[in-house]
């Protein structure tokens, strides 16, 4: 039995989609030409398709999982689960108008023409707002609508915020934030959720091993408590003696947000020859 997987054919989650996979471990041919692929190492067949299919794939069972963002599952509004959020693919939805044009808040979109290319989310979020707004659905260019006189404003993705730059946009209103979602259809057989979950346990894996970094000093034994104390890892460092007398070596796990902070303490604390290393699975 082989899982079916869904995942972009081509944008801005297909890059990391397919890294994700192979930092899984799941070896496979993925040609730009190919609707679909499999696994050669992994009960896996693989569909490329396009990212607003994708829920619906999913949905009608066609593909069991997949990876789709966060804001084409709430535009699509199908029944299906979030098994994983993947923390890649981050972005925004947001309201954008012409730079030169005032803006006091959100009362001040009543009346406005909003092109965008999520109508659902966006007739949602005004409806909650009690904005009366009328909304031009079109899909891709939305950036240029406000240029073109077919809409005062716009609803869209935002990443960097360069395009928007770009089109002579600013960003005032941000509806809902987004990233890569892995998600499933609800009829799913024992053997299928087995074969699931053996793949959230390498997603996990590559998840937990990017948010951290293996860190070796060398720490004078006179100091040892105070460092230890500073980066006491999954459970406790593994400390080993040097060949000079008074100092050992020290091996531990630091969480990425907090690094540079505990560098710094170490080195107060007397830590010399520090080497980090990242890690690429990390299986607790």
């Amino acid at each position: 039995m082989k899982l079916k997987i869904a995942i972009q054919k081509s944008g801005r989650l297909y890059d990391d989609s397919v890294t994700l996979l192979k930092e899984c471990g799941i070896e496979f041919n993925n040609s730009l030409n190919k609707l679909k692929t499999e696994a050669f190492n992994f009960p896996l067949e693989i569909f490329f398709l396009r990212d607003d299919d994708i829920p619906q794939y999913v949905a009608d069972k066609v593909a069991d999982i997949g990876i789709v963002g966060e804001n084409v599952l709430m535009e699509k509004q199908l029944d299906v689960k979030v098994i994983e959020r993947l923390g890649f693919g981050k972005c925004r939805l947001s309201i954008a108008l012409p730079k030169e044009k005032k803006y006091a808040g959100i009362k001040s979109l009543e009346g406005k023409r909003i092109a965008t290319s999520y109508n659902n989310i966006l007739t949602a979020f005004l409806k909650k707002n009690k904005i009366k707004a009328e909304i031009h659905e079109i899909s891709g260019s939305v950036e240029i609508a406000p240029g073109i006189g077919l809409a005062d404003a716009i609803c869209d993705l935002v990443s960097s915020g360069s395009t928007l730059f770009s089109n002579g946009l600013r960003e005032v209103e941000t509806i809902m934030k987004s990233e890569a979602l892995l998600i499933g259809n609800r009829g799913l057989s024992k053997q299928e959720l087995a074969i699931v979950d053996k793949f959230i346990f390498r997603i996990q894996a590559v998840k937990k091993a990017g948010k951290n970094k293996y860190i070796l000093l060398n720490a004078p034994n006179k100091n040892l408590d105070k460092i230890i104390s500073l980066i006491p890892g999954m459970k406790s460092p593994t400390i080993l003696p040097l060949a000079e007398k008074g100092w050992s070596s020290v091996h531990s796990v630091l969480e990425e947000d907090v690094f540079w902070e505990v560098i710094e303490k170490l080195k107060a604390a007397g830590a010399q020859g520090i080497l980090v290393v990242p890690i690429e699975k990390m299986v607790l």
